[in-house]
């Protein structure tokens, strides 16, 4: 590891975005926005159930990749 006071682990930690899931958290936000309107504003019960799925599926694949961009960086500090 070093001499460094500062582990490789704590580094990885101040070099990840601090605002985290922000813009999936955004277009999650949107579709659960957008299924409400299709299912109590146009009555499209079917299209807003559906509508409703997409948020759940934005944000683990956003934390997927986040996971990936994390297991990069830590392959890279191992090197």
């Amino acid at each position: 590891m070093g001499n460094s006071d500062e582990s490789p682990s704590r580094g990885i930690a101040k070099g990840i975005d601090e605002s985290g899931l922000g813009p999936a958290a955004l277009a999650s936000i949107g579709s659960v926005a957008l299924a409400l309107y299709y299912y109590y504003v146009r009555g499209e019960e079917q299209r807003g159930q559906f509508v409703g799925l997409w948020p759940m599926t934005i944000l683990g694949m956003a934390t997927y990749l986040k996971l990936e961009q994390i297991r990069k960086q830590l392959e890279e500090t191992d090197e």
